[in-house]
């Protein structure tokens, strides 16, 4: 059975799900994709796991690293789980590009490239927000795109963890 918790952010309420082995969700409330790996039949209770997930995030909206990760499960295919976990290692305040991504997977697969759309729709499909960090993903020309929290909440994150915006912009439509 797969559960669910609530916590108030500062940037909004965030909805959590988990396993008793691990969060398995983290959604700002209304996001795109909101819920979508979420179980059908769910029910909200409290859990160990949810108490260290809002341990971690009073202290990362307080501006700090954590200095743990509460343990999580990852429901996805095995691509998107690379991705992911790749994500994981992006350092506290540092971003990456989704080519940049791109390149690794494609050095791990031995083949010559990896395309960065594919890379894009695992980050912005990324069920456990924050503490897999996908905000910290820009496009190769510093472009602030494809956060399902929105790219207000994006900026307000790396603006959070004092990120280097400089060369960081929001493409005009």
């Amino acid at each position: 059975m797969e559960y669910t918790h609530h916590y108030e952010s500062p940037l909004g309420g965030i909805t959590l799900a988990a396993y008793d082995e691990g969060i398995t969700g983290l959604w700002f409330d209304g996001q795109k994709y909101f819920a979508a790996t979420l179980d059908a039949e769910h029910e909200e209770k409290e859990l160990p796991v949810f108490y260290e997930a809002e341990n971690w995030l009073d202290i990362y909206f307080l501006g700090r690293e954590p200095d743990f990760t509460p343990p999580i499960f990852m429901k996805a295919s095995n691509f998107r789980k690379r991705v992911w976990k790749l994500l994981t290692k992006i350092p506290y305040g540092n971003i990456m590009t989704y080519s940049e991504i791109a390149d690794i997977i494609a050095a791990e697969r031995g083949v010559k490239k990896m395309s960065s759309q594919a890379i894009g729709g695992a980050v912005g499909h990324n069920s456990i927000s924050l503490i897999v960090p996908c905000h910290r993903v820009v496009g190769k020309n510093g472009s602030l795109v494809g956060y399902a929290g929105g790219i207000e909440r994006k900026i307000k994150l790396l603006h959070l963890e004092k990120a280097d915006m400089g060369g960081l912009y929001i493409p005009q439509r």
